[in-house]
């Protein structure tokens, strides 16, 4: 065939795409990841996936096996507001200057980007439906508490049976508010009748609406924060005589620093009958918070966004039920300090967990770095992104947590092995616990001679941490 032949054929075959608009010549454009930012209030490491065989959480369960599950993941400070106030700056409670329940984090940080708005900002339709930033619970459940409007595009506060209902809650501890209490209800009704059953039947609404551009969906669901009500069949399915208190030891307290505790008197003077009746009340609602993340799964995989959409699944602290004699969070124990915190990516790593000290304060450089997102450069954390490709990859980051007890700083720092803590700089305490022989932190290793080393580390290491938490806020 002749060359000017050729060349008509490869004209017409142009002409022809440009006509019908076929452009197989250039690769069609990636779209962008999604994300589905599962927050849940007061959950602690009571799982199936992470091992207890007691607590039925089979939705959870199944999202671990959809990607990596952090055994070490803590977070920096164990109460909500301060938390949650950290997590979406990505800052340090020493830079956001949150350590209570009552003030917003722009009263300090005027003009901080935070995670959420850093997607909406970059085209992406970003919506909370429940908690997210702070609300008072259950007091503010149905508002739009201490939130933060500009981060959002949306927002929906749901309001349940659960509220409606309140003077039918059962309150083991009368002396408390209702929601700092052992307190719980074995509703009547359904899911849907509930605040969180609410949340999650907005949630898949939003991703019917929404599946065809990019979003970040943030759901905070409210259980299993006291007080803990949920479904009566959710109670059912943990017989009281059943419920597995956790270990206690003869002298335990006595070698714990005063200021370490925030349960006083321990149990708050609860007998063990009315203790499993507290524990088989938080289990039930995990149960039914769990059973609401299902809905939110099985949307996804209905609406084919399993395949495009980041799911990260976490609490703002861990949860105390009997360790120690303590109850709820506000401590540095690590039933309080350490949390669940799962991620899946599409295409990415399954079923697989990471025995590295991780915090709560890497999901904003994170979920930044996996969708390509220009973050702030100062933030306090470091991108996951490493261990989601190769769990056991090489991590030397330590994780910090603090709390504000009576006008004095309680500190912790956790590695691996190790978790150390010191009360008012040392002088109102020091804690040492070697989680390779001693998981339940029975015994107070640091006035031992033999850990003398181990101390002076692990106080390095600390001070390095709040120094530079403190000298951040200075160079501001």
């Amino acid at each position: 065939m002749k060359r000017e032949s050729l060349r008509f054929i490869a004209y017409g075959l142009v002409s022809l795409a440009t006509l019908t608009g076929f452009k197989s010549i250039d690769p069609p454009a990636k779209k962008k990841y999604n994300v589905l930012f599962i927050a849940v209030d007061d959950l602690n490491n009571d799982l199936g996936c992470y091992g207890n065989t007691f607590v039925q959480s089979p939705n959870i369960d199944r999202l671990a096996k959809r990607g990596v599950k952090f055994d070490r993941a803590y977070t920096q400070y164990p109460l909500c507001s301060p938390s949650r106030s950290s997590l979406l700056t990505g800052y340090r409670p020493d830079k956001t200057g949150i350590y209570e329940l009552q003030t917003h984090f722009r009263k300090n940080l005027p003009d901080v980007v935070t995670l959420p708005q850093l997607f909406k900002n970059n085209a992406y339709f970003s919506a909370r439906i429940g908690k997210i930033f702070h609300y008072g619970v259950p007091a503010q459940i149905g508002t739009d508490g201490l939130d933060d409007p500009i981060s959002w595009n949306q927002v929906i506060n749901p309001k349940g049976r659960d509220k409606v209902e309140e003077s039918k809650i059962k309150n083991l501890t009368p002396g408390r508010p209702l929601g700092s209490a052992l307190c719980y209800y074995e509703a009547e009704g359904t899911d849907d009748e509930q605040t969180d059953g609410l949340i999650a039947n907005e949630a898949v609404r939003l991703l019917e609406q929404k599946k065809d551009e990019p979003f970040f969906l943030a759901v905070g669901f409210f259980r299993p924060h006291t007080p803990y009500v949920a479904p009566k069949k959710y109670f059912d399915q943990y017989p009281l005589d059943k419920i597995p208190l956790p270990k206690e030891q003869a002298n335990d307290l006595d070698d714990i620093p005063e200021a370490a505790l925030f349960t006083k008197p321990p149990h708050w003077g609860l007998g063990e009958a009315e203790r499993r009746e507290a524990q088989r009340a938080y289990y039930a609602t995990i149960s039914f918070m769990d059973a609401q993340v299902g809905k939110l799964l099985d949307a996804l995989d209905h609406l084919k966004l399993s395949d495009n959409t980041i799911i990260v699944l976490w609490s703002d602290h861990g949860y105390n039920v009997g360790q120690h004699g303590q109850w709820m969070k506000q401590s540095l124990f690590e039933n309080s300090a350490r949390v669940p915190l799962l991620i899946s990516v599409p295409g990415g790593v399954t079923g697989k967990a990471s025995g590295r000290t991780v915090e709560l304060v890497d999901l904003y450089p994170t979920l930044a770095d996996l969708c390509s997102l220009p973050a702030p450069v100062d933030l306090a954390g470091k991108s996951l992104t490493p261990l989601l490709k190769n769990p056991n990859a090489s991590w030397a980051k330590p994780a910090y947590s603090q709390v504000l007890r009576n006008k004095i700083f309680g500190r912790s720092v956790r590695t691996e092995r190790w978790r150390y803590t010191e009360w008012d700089e040392g002088k109102a305490g020091v804690e040492l616990y070697d989680h390779q022989t001693d998981p339940d932190e029975f015994t107070n290793l640091s006035g031992k001679p033999e850990h003398a080393g181990t101390v002076k580390e692990l106080a390095a290491l600390l001070h390095k941490g709040a120094t530079l938490a403190t000298e951040k806020v200075k160079s501001e």
